[in-house]
């Protein structure tokens, strides 16, 4: 590979010293899977493992900013470790590493590699009670965090806006139409609150010891205030129903507030998943994640 290729071991620790910190180019372990972030593995000369985070564009400076204000309200308030950022520049985001690992990783063809049993009982309850953790985090300190506070009929609106910016890009299958149209509709699938969340935790984004315990939580990139559901749709959407049950009952138990139609709203929020593809193409303006979108809202035939 060549030295000066930004992704080359070499070139990222050349960044990572021009930011104070030393490691080891032939320790340097890439990653290519994130949307937003290359995510590189290294250690410094004395063996401290670094995660190191470079973003993709160079338009994320308030990306970065709110994230970082995101984990400084969650590591006040979670049982568990989050990342705790000693570098935050527009082109480096790095921390030390932290405890356990991931449940869920891709293989170098893109292809997801469980590192747990997705019915996991112990996994069930744990990921349950972090969550009644998380949501229990006052909206108050967000706010004084300087983060945006929606309400329920204000984060309905932003998933209404949404669509409709995403409609008028791309083509949209007639039947997805019906649906997220029929969802932004119907007043039984919406909470009437909103929590502190951090809107993407799957198993990717969760660490975990050799008992299946949680350590840690990463990738905040989508924290905030928002819809609960999103903290419940990854589990839902991998879990056997009577697992996801499970999940449901230790997260009322540790004190987490539900509705009727919970898993019906983490259902169809996981539905509209290929709008927020449509954005992120309009944000990066690539003709690849564009044409990729583009199959998403009106699949072929």
């Amino acid at each position: 590979m060549p030295a000066d290729n930004p992704t080359s071991p070499k070139s990222i620790a050349a960044l990572a010293a021009r930011h104070g910190l030393t490691i080891e180019p032939g320790s340097v372990r890439l990653n290519e899977a994130g949307l937003d972030f290359r995510v590189a593995y290294a250690t410094t000369p004395d063996g401290v493992a670094w995660v190191l985070r470079i973003p993709r564009r160079g338009d994320m400076a308030a990306s970065i900013a709110r994230e970082s204000a995101v984990l400084e309200v969650a590591r006040r308030h979670l049982p568990v470790a989050v990342p705790d950022w000693r570098i935050a520049g527009e082109d480096l985001i790095a921390y030390p590493q932290l405890p356990g690992s991931p449940g869920l990783t891709l293989d170098e063809a893109g292809e997801p590699v469980w590192h747990m049993d997705v019915a996991s009982e112990v996994y069930a309850v744990e990921i349950g009670r972090l969550l009644a953790a998380l949501h229990a985090i006052p909206i108050s300190e967000a706010r004084a965090g300087g983060l945006e506070t929606p309400g329920p009929e204000e984060v309905r609106a932003e998933r209404r806006a949404e669509y409709e910016r995403v409609a008028a890009e791309f083509a949209i299958a007639p039947e997805l139409r019906s649906r997220w149209e029929a969802w932004l509709a119907d007043d039984s699938l919406w909470p009437t609150w909103t929590v502190f969340s951090h809107g993407e935790l799957y198993q990717a984004h969760v660490l975990l010891d050799s008992d299946e315990r949680i350590t840690g939580v990463l990738d905040w990139t989508t924290g905030g205030v928002g819809d609960p559901a999103r903290d419940l749709m990854l589990q839902q959407m991998t879990a056997p129903p009577q697992t996801f049950d499970l999940t449901l009952e230790a997260y009322r138990e540790a004190g987490g507030r539900t509705w009727p139609r919970l898993a019906d709203q983490c259902t169809e929020l996981h539905a509209f998943g290929p709008v927020g593809y449509g954005l992120f193409a309009l944000t990066t303006g690539l003709p690849e994640h564009r044409d990729a979108a583009q199959t998403l809202l009106d699949p072929p035939e």
